[in-house]
């Protein structure tokens, strides 16, 4: 962990991390959001990692076992051929991470590549009628570090996760005015704060009013000072942080980087009071 401390401070990376930052936001937004899985419901990641990691590990497995030299070959050049979509989503998160995520993100990617290589490098031995299980297995341990790298960011730095849904716990759970129904402007976004120094983000349209948490879920940038664009049911505010775009009615996630849609909490109108609880 304290390895983990120094790499995240590391400045070193930092010009090489631009540049390559600079060339994946340059692609065509569209690409963007489907690679970070806007929705989807949450990053498509994780899910495209699963390919990889299954066939090489089961590929490890069969390795030990006699006869099972083609299957596992099979498996190897299936692993490596499904890394590069993985890895696209994978780049395309960490573009938009804070730069102490982006330190360790480039190692974890280098890793990755390594252990590919390895991969690579078995598959061409396999073919050449040699063994190439020491190669695999050198994959295999280069992986497993890179691994704990990406278990790293996800858990403990929370990477990729919804990171605005904590803040669901410190909302009351009882009915609690946020102000009047007449205090809020139409069309605009309004920020309130609950109890417990949580900030809330009121749209108002006529008598309706729709209450989201102000933090963004992706790296909690404040909403509140984000802009809005397009009307009526289809208004939308943008991250003033890394562009994350919410629909106001419903929080669901427009554009990226969030995959996440943006938590909503209950909302009624008594009494020309607009009270909030949690959902």
């Amino acid at each position: 962990m304290q390895l983990l401390n120094r790499l995240e401070k590391n400045r070193s990376f930092d010009g090489v991390i631009e540049k390559v930052q600079s060339v994946i936001v340059s692609a065509p937004e569209r690409v963007r959001d489907v690679l970070h899985g806007v929705g989807l419901g949450h990053p498509l990641h994780p899910v495209l990692v699963q390919l990889p990691v299954g066939a090489f590990m089961s590929a490890a497995v069969l390795d030990l076992l006699p006869g099972q030299r083609r299957a596992a070959t099979t498996l190897i050049a299936v692993g490596t051929a499904t890394v590069a979509p993985a890895a696209a989503a994978g780049w395309t998160d960490w573009s938009q991470m804070t730069k102490d995520k982006q330190r360790v993100g480039l190692v974890h990617a280098t890793a990755n590549v390594v252990a590919v290589g390895l991969y690579a490098a078995s598959l061409v031995a396999r073919s050449r009628g040699r063994s190439g299980r020491v190669l695999s297995y050198a994959g295999l341990s280069v992986a497993g570090m890179g691994a704990y790298l990406g278990g790293h960011l996800s858990y403990a730095r929370a990477g990729g996760m919804n990171q605005a849904a904590p803040d669901l716990n410190r909302v009351p759970a009882e009915w609690t005015s946020v102000g009047s129904l007449a205090s809020l402007p139409e069309g605009k976004p309004a920020v309130r704060t609950l109890p417990d120094d949580v900030p809330v983000l009121l749209w108002r349209q006529g008598d309706e009013v729709t209450a989201m948490l102000e933090r963004c879920g992706h790296e909690t940038g404040p909403l509140g000072e984000g802009e809005v664009v397009g009307q009526g049911r289809d208004a939308c505010v943008v991250c003033p942080w890394h562009g994350s775009t919410f629909r106001l009615r419903d929080g669901v996630a427009v554009h990226g980087p969030a995959a996440n849609d943006q938590p909503l909490l209950r909302v009624r109108v008594e009494a020309g009071q607009v009270e909030v609880a949690q959902p």
